[in-house]
């Protein structure tokens, strides 16, 4: 978060899929999720930022099993948007930005309680962690 504003990635491969969410990814050897969390911001986008909590868990599932995604609440540290040096070139970041709460971009985002109450839960802190349905992941 920067001035109430939310970090979000374009994830687009015509044909395939158009999407946004908050940057992410996977988690490397025994790295802590929040480390993974601040790495993958600073990779999609080259701002650096600071996690506070663990804000949603999410999971996915698909024909080939399951998924689980935890979603953290974090504070902008530094940096500028840029995403021309994202070393995860397979994930097709076409662009990244900081957008308002209410301004949110059009089409799909993920995860949908962003949409729907992110700004509610926000000011109620995130006492703990948010459970979101189970739902069939489509991208």
């Amino acid at each position: 978060m920067r001035n109430n504003q939310i970090l979000l990635v374009r994830h687009l491969r015509p044909g395939r899929h158009d999407f946004w969410s908050a940057p992410g990814g996977g988690v490397e050897g025994a790295e802590e999720l929040e480390a993974a969390a601040e790495r993958e911001a600073f990779e999609e986008t080259g701002v650096r930022v600071g996690v506070r909590n663990v804000a949603y868990i999410a999971e996915l599932f698909d024909a080939q099993g399951r998924t689980v995604k935890f979603w953290f609440l974090a504070d902008y540290l530094s940096g500028d948007v840029d995403v021309s040096a994202n070393p995860a070139s397979g994930e097709a970041i076409s662009e990244a930005g900081w957008f308002n709460l209410g301004a949110l971009p059009e089409g799909h985002l993920f995860p949908e309680v962003l949409r729907e109450r992110f700004r509610e839960d926000l000011r109620h802190g995130f006492p703990h962690p948010i459970r979101l349905p189970l739902r069939r992941a489509i991208f």
